[in-house]
């Protein structure tokens, strides 16, 4: 679209001044609080607190069913100034429980902005705070770890908030994929017409532009939901099956690792990220472990353990798989090697299974708004499922 197509842009919205400001408290689980001001929806919400480093992209991460009972801190000090669409959405909903930044913007200013951010939070009644100290409050993260949180503009006194925040449930052995799902199961056509692969999705917490990066591949996905069976999927007659994206404890998720099971034990080509690399690792007999802050954001470097490559990738976990990242593991389903690793700390990034069809990323190779390097993964879940047909005789 050129700039003589566009439609005109929105009348700049501004937030409510100074003098209209309510009080509001962030309390974390470990007693220490944080004073700003309400933004979004009043009242109280209660999460595990994670921050995130992207310096653009909120709608997306507000809107990511990964951050499901989160309380997310953006790390970028001025947050709101493109406002909000409906085309960004990752999902049918905003998934954050809570949303904390330090210098919300006062106007909407983008060509293709609906609704301002405050606006967007507070319609969907999810309560926010601002004009903290976010720096502070993500140094005490890194320092402490991830942990519950409470935000209240409410009741802002402080020893009630740190009851209530310490009586609410953690994330360690929450089973919150299916919370997110798909309640039925839906179709994403492929964009090129006739479809040239058929592709099984499960459904762990998926983001929108997910099945539509594989469409554009030709791709017909089935997107079902988390706790469909291997004979679920299988009864597709797939190409592949893909395993997504999705918020919670993996090692609460058996369901999952005895769906994946069956699937590998048909022979049927498989790609997992995020929550599906642990589902993957689960069922090849890896263990799952929690971060102390977690990855979260787009700016996190990885490498490619054959080729060197480091891609810069966008990242959402919070829970890492335990295996060793040089040599080769032997796994009921043989030889699997780990594929990349993160720079930054050196966590496990990936699996590579060398005698059956089936690999996984932790990162986000269908990143909106990005970064894009890791888009090509798409395409070798294609070649591997050209590869399979092929050796099926098939076509």
């Amino acid at each position: 679209m050129s700039g003589l197509d566009r439609q005109p842009a929105p009348l700049e919205r501004e937030r409510p001044g100074p003098g209209a400001t309510r009080r509001a408290v962030l309390m974390l689980e470990d007693g220490r609080s944080f004073a700003g001001e309400a933004f979004g929806s009043v009242g109280e919400a209660f999460g595990e607190a994670v921050f995130s480093t992207g310096m653009t992209g909120y709608q997306e991460t507000i809107t990511d069913p990964s951050f499901h009972r989160q309380i997310v801190i953006m790390t970028a000090p001025h947050i709101g100034n493109t406002g909000v669409n409906d085309t960004d959405y990752e999902s049918e909903r905003i998934q954050v429980s809570g949303f904390v930044v330090r210098d919300p913007s006062r106007i909407a200013s983008s060509w293709r902005a609906q609704r301002t951010l405050d606006e967007e939070l507070e319609n969907a009644g999810v309560v926010g705070i601002s004009g903290l100290d976010t720096r502070a409050l993500t140094r005490h993260l890194r320092e402490r770890g991830a942990m519950r949180c409470g935000i209240s503009s409410a009741d802002t006194d402080l020893d009630s908030l740190l009851e209530r925040v310490q009586a609410s449930p953690g994330m360690v052995g929450a089973d919150l994929a299916p919370e997110v799902s798909t309640a039925e199961p839906y179709v994403v056509e492929a964009r090129s017409g006739l479809p040239i692969y058929r592709v099984a999705a499960l459904d762990l917490g998926i983001k929108r532009n997910t099945p539509l990066s594989m469409a554009e591949l030709g791709c017909e996905v089935h997107v079902l939901p988390a706790r469909s069976t291997a004979a679920d999927l299988l009864a597709l007659a797939p190409d592949g099956v893909f395993l997504s994206n999705g918020p919670g404890d993996p090692a609460s998720a058996d369901y999952a690792v005895e769906t994946l099971t069956g699937v590998l034990d048909a022979g049927v080509p498989v790609f997992g990220i995020c929550f599906g690399n642990q589902v993957l690792a689960r069922t090849l007999g890896f263990e799952t472990y929690k971060l102390t802050y977690g990855h979260r954001g787009i700016n996190q470097p990885v490498a490619d353990t054959r080729s060197g490559r480091i891609a810069v990738t966008s990242h959402n976990h919070g829970f890492a798989v335990r295996a060793p990242l040089t040599g080769l593991s032997e796994t009921p389903y043989g030889r699997v090697a780990v594929s990349h690793v993160a720079l930054n700390d050196d966590v496990v990034e990936g699996l590579t299974c060398l005698d059956v069809p089936a690999f996984s990323v932790q990162f986000h190779p269908e990143a909106a708004p990005g970064p894009h390097d890791a888009q090509g993964l798409f395409d070798r879940f294609c070649g591997l499922m050209a590869a399979n047909r092929q050796m099926r005789g098939d076509g």
